[in-house]
């Protein structure tokens, strides 16, 4: 059964969050709260030309001059960046509002630092060329940017999101060279009549991304009981809400405010590495392969650590009774596997066409080399091997 929440408002590291059904009709209150007089919407074609979203979206607008951008692709593209940044030295707006799923919210995160860097992208490329990576230093102030969220991948709260500078294929690295800058949202719009707008498959995916940040905030070693609390009341919740969010007005509510709870200061480390580990290589979006990955990579974490498995286990409603440890960890990785069936998700990574399988010993050394020390489960020691035979075992 899922919980009831009814709309809220809560200052999050100096980001306003609002939350509620229709709460993307107060967005002009923040945009009052900058004085902006005009507005450069940022999201892709799909929402673009989506009236579900656009058409509220230009109501609660109607007193701003309004221009839209709607080139953003899950690539997130440094050519997509520098057409974003020509656009907004055109129509030198207030603000910017980015809409849509965690590419078109990357974008615009980066678009306001982008247009404020003392560099032009021409340098970034440059040095990406070379192997090396620029990071972007702003040399004047950022455009206020608004952020409304419309998938569960979690981008919402983020102050990143990084741009790719070069491909695998042209990268002398052989795996995609990125970078970012840090702009905190002045507001995140939490509204599930958007998140509804959606396809589902679509949705579906970045619900095991988004899921996958409570997991890992429960066992890394950085986390503290605050942390741990906040994110196993969200992985909770959305578990819960996740299998019928699609068809079901309450569910989504509760799988956007349980969404909202595993972003709380999330320490993502292992699963989150995984899908680095792809999306660098390959086109690819992350909750396909989280949604194959995660549940043979909770049996590698279990098998080396103890990852808080019976916190994670209370989080997910599973009744541990009398089981022994082992049991434990098996009974969470049958409800992740359990939860991503639902979803209809893929199960094997040979079902997903980007991934060769010829290149699983470069993708695991590149996810040994990404799983940061200071959030890996304690205990756990990452080996290139290892890994490796996880990828193995998933395909």
């Amino acid at each position: 059964m899922t919980e009831s929440f009814s709309p809220f408002t809560y200052d999050y590291d100096g980001t306003d969050i609002l939350y509620g059904r229709g709460s993307i009709d107060r967005i002009g209150d923040s945009l009052d709260d900058f004085e902006s007089d005009s507005v450069l919407v940022v999201c892709g074609s799909n929402v673009g030309s989506n009236a579900a979203v656009m058409e509220p979206l230009h109501s609660a607008l109607a007193d701003y001059e309004v221009s839209v951008f709607d080139e953003t692709t899950p690539a997130k593209s440094v050519a997509t960046l520098e057409n974003a940044v020509d656009r907004l030295e055109v129509e030198d707006p207030d603000a910017i509002v980015g809409i849509g799923g965690g590419s078109s919210l990357d974008i615009a995160r980066q678009l306001s630092v982008f247009a404020a860097a003392e560099r032009d992208l021409s340098t970034f490329r440059a040095a990406a060329l070379e192997g090396r990576t620029l990071e972007p230093v702003p040399a004047s102030p950022l455009t206020p940017v608004i952020v409304v969220p419309t998938t569960f991948a979690g981008a919402g709260l983020s102050s990143g999101g990084s741009i790719e500078l070069l491909s695998a294929e042209d990268s002398p690295t052989g795996h995609a060279l990125r970078t970012c800058g840090t702009c905190r949202p002045q507001t995140v719009v939490y509204d599930p009549a958007l998140y509804e707008t959606t396809p589902r498959g679509t949705l579906a995916g970045s619900a095991m991304n988004g899921f996958n940040k409570g997991i890992e905030t429960l066992y890394a070693r950085s986390s503290n009981p605050i942390t741990r609390t906040l994110a196993g009341r969200g992985l909770g919740t959305v578990r819960r809400a996740f299998p019928t969010a699609v068809d079901d007005a309450g569910s989504m509510e509760s799988a956007v405010v349980g969404s909202i709870l595993v972003q709380f200061r999330r320490q993502t480390s292992v699963i989150h590495a995984f899908g680095h580990g792809f999306s660098y290589h390959y086109p690819i979006q992350q909750g396909l392969i989280h949604a194959v990955v995660t549940p043979h990579v909770l049996r590698y974490v279990f098998d080396r650590a103890d990852g808080n498995r019976r916190a994670t286990a209370d989080a997910l409603g599973i009744d541990v009774g009398p089981m022994n440890d082992d049991d434990v960890a098996a009974a969470i990785v049958d409800d992740v596997r359990a939860l991503r069936d639902s979803l209809d998700l893929p199960t094997r990574l040979r079902d997903i066409d980007a991934v060769s399988r010829s290149d699983f010993r470069r993708i695991a050394a590149f996810v040994r080399d990404d799983v940061p020390d200071e959030r890996a489960p304690p205990g756990l020691e990452p080996t290139t091997d290892a890994i490796e035979r996880v990828l193995h075992d998933a395909w």
